[in-house]
C-alpha cells in the first residue's frame, strides 16, 4: 500500500475543508438500502459545522498521494453538554463529572473512503487522534445495531457503557455509548 500521511488541523483549517469532509463521509457510507443518504449527509454537515466551535477541537486527516482518504475529529467534552444524559444503565457516581472540561474527549467522527477501508487507515486515524490528546478518557457514540462496528471498537480498547437517547433531530433514536481510557489511565 502507498504510504499514508496524517496531519493534525485546528478548527479554522477544518472549516475550509467542510466540502471535502462531506465528500469523504458520503463515500464512506455509500448507498445504504432503506436510508436517505441526503438526510444523513445533511446531518453530518450540521454536526461537523457545530463541532468547529467546540473546546480543543482537532481534525486529523489521512492522505494518500495527496488525496484525502479519511479523517477523524473530536473535542473536549464540556460538563453542560450532558453527553451521558439518559445513559442506561445509569453510571456510577462521578462518572459524568468532566473536571472542568479536561476529563473526556469526544471522538465525534471517524470516516474512511470505501476504497480505502480495511487497510489500517481507520486505525491509524484513531491512534493518531487519541495519541495526541491530553484528556483522561475518550468517548464515542454509535448506531446501536452496528454490531460489526461495535466489535471493532472493542478490539481497539473501547468498552460499551450503555445506551443513551438521541437528541432531537438526531439520525438515530438511541446510541450505543463507548468509553476508552487514554494516556497513563490506559496502562492501569
Amino acid at each position: 500500500m502507498t504510504e499514508v500521511s496524517y496531519a493534525r488541523l485546528d478548527a479554522a483549517a477544518a472549516g475550509v475543508m467542510l466540502d471535502q469532509l462531506a465528500e469523504v463521509y458520503a463515500d464512506a457510507y455509500g448507498q445504504v438500502p432503506g436510508e436517505d443518504t441526503g438526510v444523513k449527509s445533511d446531518a453530518f454537515r450540521d454536526r461537523a459545522t457545530a463541532a468547529l466551535g467546540a473546546r480543543n477541537y482537532e481534525l486529523v486527516t489521512a492522505r494518500v498521494g495527496g488525496e484525502l482518504v479519511g479523517f477523524v475529529f473530536g473535542y473536549s467534552l464540556r460538563q453542560e453538554r450532558d453527553w451521558f444524559g439518559g445513559l442506561d444503565p445509569a453510571p456510577e457516581p462521578g462518572f459524568t463529572d468532566e473536571h472542568g472540561g479536561e476529563r473526556t474527549v469526544v471522538l465525534a467522527e471517524i470516516e474512511v473512503r470505501k476504497a480505502w477501508q480495511g487497510k489500517g487507515i481507520g486505525r491509524g486515524l484513531h491512534d493518531t487522534f487519541l495519541g495526541g490528546r491530553r484528556e483522561e478518557r475518550a468517548t464515542l457514540s454509535a448506531n446501536p445495531v452496528a454490531t460489526a462496528t461495535h466489535a471493532l471498537y472493542e478490539r481497539w480498547g473501547w468498552r460499551r457503557v450503555g445506551t443513551k437517547p438521541g437528541p432531537p433531530g438526531a439520525y438515530y433514536r438511541e446510541y450505543a455509548v463507548f468509553v476508552r481510557p487514554l494516556g497513563s489511565a490506559e496502562r492501569r
